[in-house]
């Protein structure tokens, strides 16, 4: 094994990220759904996505305040300000929506749909992602992740045919129509997750600030459309039941890998290659099947093997076919006048941002 590259505790990053990737992507889909089924009272989902929103924002205000102190020597709190609130500050406020209806759905989904189900599901956020590239940013993708990605559709459309009614997720008690609001859910998350993630690009690409003062502007533009769903959405049970309301411990672990598993995977992530980033979703992919059969009494069928088998083939080939670099037109591709969970790249350098790739930005922020 090369040892070329940072390590830690001796090994190389790339593969710490690798696994580090495969546990977070696993764990986050299977706590956020016990979460939602082990308790008889369910918590309001506003109230744990606001948390994540806070959680985000003072963990990059930190990362923050020490990235200005490694430049200058010294903690300068009035230049963090500047580069949080001046300039063009302003255009992070539609990712910002995006992202929070995006991670308030997700909530729902996981909610409707078993385990499994909607991981696999979840994956055609890389094909909303991708044909976003393609309009907004007028991305080249190449034959080989064009066939990828109608792979990954045709295995996400096998996952969702019917199964046998013994298969059915105990958390699913509406039957059919539940499964259907699930499956809308997931679906307008993933449109939200390629549209927000592209623009957030677009803005990193277009910007000489730095990944984390990017993401301390992302999680505080998010905080006034998460604080509207707590008052607003949820407001009437928030104030009859409180705010903690059917909160357990496996709550306070899904806000939290939520809210650091994108930031987590933002610094280490840069060490891998996509390749190692693609097979990383594949394994846990496999590994979230594989424990929703233990904890969820989930039951396989032959369609969702088939399907799944499909999506893992078509994430690791959408990364090893990656494009090298969006043509130079993409600079004015989308008007600029009028974004965790989080590319994963843009923490090297204003150079290697310029000349990376379009890849889905959801885990990160």
């Amino acid at each position: 094994m090369s040892t070329s590259g940072p390590l830690l505790f001796g090994v190389p990053l790339k593969y710490v990220s690798l696994i580090v990737l495969t546990v977070q992507n696993s764990m986050l889909v299977l706590v956020m759904h016990y979460s939602r089924i082990v308790s008889d009272v369910r918590y309001f989902t506003s109230t744990a996505v606001l948390l994540s929103e806070l959680t985000k924002l003072f963990v990059c205000l930190y990362l923050c305040a020490r990235e200005s102190k490694a430049e200058s020597g010294r903690l300068n709190m009035r230049q963090v300000y500047t580069d949080v609130f001046g300039g063009d500050s302003w255009k992070m406020l539609i990712p910002a929506g995006l992202y929070t209806i995006q991670n308030n759905l997700q909530y729902v989904a996981v909610s409707l749909l078993d385990a499994a189900t909607f991981q696999v599901t979840y994956q055609l956020k890389i094909l909303t992602t991708a044909l976003c590239s393609v309009l907004l940013l007028s991305t080249s993708l190449g034959t080989m992740r064009w066939v990828s990605l109608c792979a990954l559709t045709l295995g996400i459309i096998l996952v969702q045919l019917p199964a046998s009614p013994s298969s059915a997720d105990t958390v699913v008690s509406g039957g059919a129509s539940s499964k259907l609001m699930g499956l809308v859910s997931v679906l307008t998350a993933c449109m939200l997750s390629g549209l927000a993630g592209v623009y957030f690009e677009k803005v990193l690409k277009g910007s000489r600030k730095s990944v984390w003062t990017r993401n301390v502007q992302l999680s505080l533009f998010s905080l006034p459309p998460a604080l509207f769903g707590v008052l607003v959405v949820d407001g009437a049970g928030v104030s009859s039941l409180g705010f903690f309301s059917g909160y357990t411990r496996w709550t306070i672990a899904a806000i939290s890998l939520q809210a650091f598993g994108g930031l987590l995977v933002a610094v280490v992530v840069k060490y891998a290659d996509n390749i190692l980033k693609g097979f990383a979703t594949s394994i846990s992919i496999v590994l979230s099947c594989l424990v929703s059969v233990w904890l969820f009494d989930f039951h396989i069928t032959k369609p969702f093997v088939l399907g799944t088998g499909l999506v893992v083939y078509a994430t690791y080939m959408y990364g090893k076919y990656s494009s090298p670099s969006p043509p130079a037109k993409a600079a004015s591709a989308l008007p600029m006048s009028s974004n965790t969970r989080p590319t994963d790249e843009y923490a090297d350098s204003d150079a290697d941002t310029a000349n990376s790739e379009s890849v889905p930005l959801s885990d990160l922020v």
